[in-house]
């Protein structure tokens, strides 16, 4: 029988990577399919474990050799998702998740429409904000830029088949594993609190 596939896509600061990270803790057989990028590692990440690390040109010819599912730019990085990995989990039966942007997305689901995209929203923007100045990983402006994209992403949150606030981080991991493990269980969207988040933002739901 062929694998699931999960699509997890966030604003940056929403908490995803640690969801991510527990995720795959709780659920051994599930795949992670590690994206390649242009952008230089942040302190203690790893090649092949957090990302591929190429440079822009490597980047450019896999692209041209039909080698990504996806790939997209990222406030002026390339990432992109191997298609060969990604296949080959699939045909085998293993269940493979996705850290991908709304644009990959986009791109994912027009090609295999019976993935599952879940999208991790902050409780607020002003949570998204503070997050981010916490994490101290960045300068201020590019915080400030990453908090502009975050506006941009969040509008496409229709297009996601599942949405978690992640405010309770332990109710978060209850909650996408629970997606996971069941395609078929269907948790509440919280249409009202999502649109108050929206509005946070400074958009319309």
């Amino acid at each position: 029988m062929r694998g699931n596939l999960y699509i997890v896509s966030a604003p940056s600061g929403s908490g995803k990577t640690t969801l991510l990270q527990h995720l795959l803790r709780s659920l051994k057989d599930l795949k992670f399919s590690v994206s390649y990028t242009t952008r230089r590692p942040r302190q203690g990440e790893q090649n092949g474990m957090d990302y591929f690390f190429i440079d822009r040109a490597a980047f450019l010819r896999m692209v041209e050799g039909g080698q990504f599912l996806e790939w997209a730019e990222f406030n002026g990085e390339l990432y992109g998702t191997g298609r060969v990995f990604v296949h080959e989990q699939l045909d085998t039966g293993k269940d493979v998740i996705l850290d991908i942007d709304v644009q990959g997305t986009k791109q994912v689901k027009s090609k295999m429409q019976d993935a599952t995209a879940i999208f991790i929203l902050p409780p607020s923007f002003a949570e998204l904000e503070r997050r981010l100045k916490m994490r101290m990983l960045e300068p201020a402006d590019v915080i400030r830029r990453r908090l502009e994209i975050a506006k941009g992403e969040i509008q496409f949150y229709r297009d996601y088949d599942y949405i978690i606030i992640n405010e309770v981080l332990q109710n978060s991991i209850l909650l996408l594993e629970s997606i996971v493990r069941s395609g078929t269980v269907k948790p509440q969207r919280q249409q009202a609190r999502v649109e108050e988040i929206i509005a946070s933002f400074g958009g319309r739901a």
